[in-house]
């Protein structure tokens, strides 16, 4: 395939992030790793998108404090964002709520509309303009690789959420601002797909935690990047879930034949190791994060 005909992604990771750690952090790098490798996928941006306060969890801090660890985490990142349109919202929203309307706010900034899973879409999606001469790729020591495409969309989606916002306060404007007339584009194709890891996958076998019609839209319509945890083994999952089983063409899992150890890492050992003082923290966290928690006083008397 050439680079203009493969798939463009954006990967979308949904979650607490009570508090953000490394191994958030290398799901969305092995996850880009493994798109490219296959030949088919470019992946374009990947956003993190912390829950709502109201969801209720034991122990989980106030929105402020986990969108600004989620920005100290991926802050020398170049193409991971973190938004807070899910923590600004009235309530806790669903993740098929949040998918639906990343894939609505891509549709406003660019004028076109976004492909699915199931039908690839025939009209224009994303990229340069028609009538520009300058191309959407350049080679660089003979690998071609997207540019500015992720760049691109930012400029204009930073104006709504998508880039890194001051420390201070996480703003954006009006989604119902105009944004100027739509300019023609060379058909790209761009999928958001929601990444996960095999946990969350597992949570939809789980009769009645997740709504039915929204299972098919998340996996039916947008599609899953899932990123086995532990020595998960994802084919008995999916085999386990008749959705899953439906749409299972839909879900790409990362084939590692050696289990990295951040694959193991999780807020709920990071918080633990707070609490007690354990040196191993500094694994499970980067630097910023540590330092935020602490100077914050996070976590540490914190139950669960």
């Amino acid at each position: 395939m050439t680079e203009t005909t493969k798939t463009h992604v954006i990967l979308l990771s949904c979650g607490s992030f009570n508090p953000i750690t490394r191994g958030h952090v290398h799901m969305f790098e092995k996850a880009r790793e493994y798109l490219h490798k296959t030949g088919r996928f470019i992946v374009i941006g990947g956003i993190i998108s912390p829950v709502h306060d109201s969801y209720g969890k034991p122990g989980l801090v106030s929105s402020r404090h986990r969108l600004t660890m989620c920005q100290l985490a991926v802050q020398s990142s170049d193409w991971i964002r973190v938004d807070p349109w899910e923590c600004y919202q009235g309530t806790w929203q669903t993740t098929c709520s949040v998918l639906e309307h990343h894939r609505d706010l891509m549709k406003r900034v660019t004028g076109c509309i976004l492909s699915n899973v199931n039908t690839p879409s025939t009209t224009p999606v994303i990229g340069q303009p028609q009538n520009e001469t300058s191309t959407i790729y350049q080679n660089t020591a003979n690998k071609s690789v997207a540019i500015k495409l992720w760049g691109k969309m930012s400029e204009s989606l930073g104006k709504i959420c998508c880039v890194r916002p001051h420390m201070e306060r996480f703003t954006f404007v009006d989604e119902n601002a105009n944004l100027g007339t739509a300019m023609r584009y060379e058909e790209i194709e761009l999928r958001i797909l929601l990444l996960c890891g095999s946990d969350l996958l597992e949570s939809f076998c789980i009769p009645g935690l997740w709504n039915e019609s929204d299972m098919e839209v998340i996996v039916g319509d947008f599609g899953i990047m899932v990123v086995p945890r532990d020595g998960a083994d994802t084919e008995r999952i999916m085999n386990h879930s008749s959705v899953l089983r439906k749409h299972k063409d839909n879900i790409i899992v990362v084939k590692d034949e050696i289990d990295h150890p951040m694959s193991v890492v999780s807020s709920t050992k990071s918080r633990l190791a707070l609490q007690h003082g354990d040196g191993h923290v500094v694994d499970y966290l980067s630097q910023p994060v540590i330092d935020y928690i602490l100077q914050s006083q996070l976590y540490i008397n914190a139950s669960g």
